[in-house]
């Protein structure tokens, strides 16, 4: 057996002694898939966290982390008798080969484009044979909000739901601007609640449309902003200043510096 081989078995092995109903750790005993899944969605995050900051060592940690996280979905899975480790490699080795008959059944050399197409062609079929009929069926409910607006606007846009242009999209960004406002001014929470999450899946879709990712593209600005407001902090500690009892004058002077700063940072 291959080294990696020796090493995942290892791995199976100490999960399976993590969960032994007499020796087992406590703690491991006890997890279910439900107590588990916000685990596995964290260490996805800090995944890309990793990956953001260009960490290859803290990746290879965090990948680990990941790793662990699905050979302990397949450990409680193999006790219920439903699938086990080997079950799930198999399924996505055999998905990927299905997905590839460019590769795999006839080999031919695909442009991007038409590799796009075909992968999306195998996906329907896929979700046909399961029984998923919706266009919108397996769009998973636990994507980041801004992610899975976008991914509901690119399948409806497959079926011919969509604006034809971004400028389109746009004009709908100042409808629902208007909506929202004129909630604001009723003052109506509930709605204004509404108008807001109209708003931002619109502000999602016409970045789709642009061929932005907004999820990224919010994840970067915050970053930015984080960067920002650490240099007011520590201009601020500088000049023996309080940040609670700065003047919006101050405050003003410090972000102009601060965004002076970090001008031409990478996030």
């Amino acid at each position: 057996m291959s080294a990696a081989g020796d090493e995942l078995e290892a791995l199976l092995a100490l999960m399976r002694t993590l969960r032994d109903p007499e020796t087992g750790c406590a703690w491991d005993r006890q997890q279910n898939f439900v107590s588990i899944a916000p685990f596995t969605i964290e260490e996805a995050y800090e995944v890309a966290d990793a990956i953001g900051r260009g960490d290859l060592a803290r990746l290879r940690d965090e990948l680990g982390d990941l790793l662990f996280q699905v050979v302990f979905h397949a450990r409680m899975a193999e006790e219920a008798g439903s699938f086990d480790f080997a079950s799930v490699a198999r399924g996505i080795r055999d998905k990927l080969i299905r997905r590839h008959p460019h590769i795999f059944l006839e080999p031919q050399a695909l442009e991007v484009s038409q590799l796009h197409v075909s992968w999306e062609m195998q996906k329907a079929r896929e979700r046909a044979a399961a029984g998923m009929s919706g266009v919108l069926s397996d769009v998973p409910r636990a994507l980041p909000a801004l992610a899975r607006a976008a991914k509901l606007g690119r399948r409806a846009r497959r079926v011919g739901f969509d604006w034809p242009a971004a400028s389109g999209v746009r004009s709908k960004i100042n409808e629902e601007l208007a909506e929202a406002d004129a909630a604001v001014a009723a003052a109506e929470h509930d709605q204004v609640a509404e108008e807001i999450g109209d708003l931002l899946f619109t502000v999602a879709n016409w970045a789709r449309h642009l061929e932005v990712d907004a999820e990224d593209a919010l994840r970067r600005s915050a970053l930015k902003f984080e960067r920002r407001f650490e240099c007011m902090e520590q201009a601020a500690a500088t000049r023996g200043l309080s940040l609670d009892k700065l003047t919006a004058a101050q405050w003003d002077e410090l972000w102009h510096d601060a965004k002076s700063l970090t001008k031409g940072d990478k996030y």
